[in-house]
Parts: C-alpha cells; sequence; structure tokens
C-alpha cells in the first residue's frame, strides 16, 4: 500500500486554498506585515493567491503544476526581517490552529517552511 501525501492529508486542492486565505487574510491584516500588500491591486493580490496555492499543493505532493518564480527571486529586495519571519510563523501556526490540521501534518509544514527562511529572509 502506497503512503499518502502530505497533500491527501492535509485534504487536497480545497483544504489548501482554506490555508492560503485564511493565512493571507491574517498576514494582510497584521500592522507589521501588511505592508507588504499595502499598495497591490485586487488583481494582483488574487494572482499572488492562486501562485500560494499552486506552490502549496506542488511542494506537498499534488497534482499541481507551480509556474511561478522561485522563493529567492520572489522574496528579494522586499526586505523582510527576521521579526517579520517569526510573525509570519505565528501566523502561519494559528491558521494551522484555526484549521484543525493534526500535529503530524503540522511537524511536515513547519519543517518546510522552516527551509525556506534563508530563500525568504534578507540577511
Amino acid at each position: 500500500m502506497t503512503e499518502k501525501t502530505l497533500y491527501e492529508r492535509l485534504g487536497g486542492y480545497d483544504r489548501i486554498t482554506s490555508f492560503a486565505n485564511d493565512l493571507l487574510c491574517r498576514l494582510q491584516d497584521d500592522p507589521q506585515l501588511g505592508r507588504f500588500w499595502q499598495n497591490r491591486g485586487d488583481d494582483g493580490i488574487e494572482r499572488e493567491k492562486q501562485l500560494l496555492i499552486d506552490y502549496l499543493s506542488a511542494s506537498t505532493g499534488g497534482p499541481i503544476n507551480y509556474t511561478g518564480r522561485d522563493m529567492k527571486l520572489t522574496h528579494q529586495g522586499m526586505g523582510i526581517t527576521e521579526n517579520d519571519w517569526i510573525t509570519f510563523l505565528a501566523h502561519a501556526g494559528k491558521t494551522m490552529v484555526a484549521l484543525e490540521i493534526p500535529q503530524q501534518e503540522c511537524d511536515e509544514i513547519i519543517a518546510f517552511v522552516l527551509s525556506l527562511k534563508d530563500d525568504i529572509v534578507d540577511n
């Protein structure tokens, strides 16, 4: 028997979309992190959300093809600080709690996100 992918264990596309929607709302509403969306139009925000859904789907073993840029290029020059990173992680944790994601899947998500830090945070 084949082990299910993280994508399948999370509930597939619809649950990853719920995750992205919840997380992006938290990030945009945050007084510290909201600056990254301050001057973005609705279309740009929707495109970014779809790229996030595609990225998460592909990265968790789903059948989605991510066509966006890599994380380093995407976040280059944004001025993301260590404090921004910590705040982001807190919001991601709250999203996982709100969506009642099981601990094993939370641990896998956290490990994956932490592996991206050097590509996202400006040093």
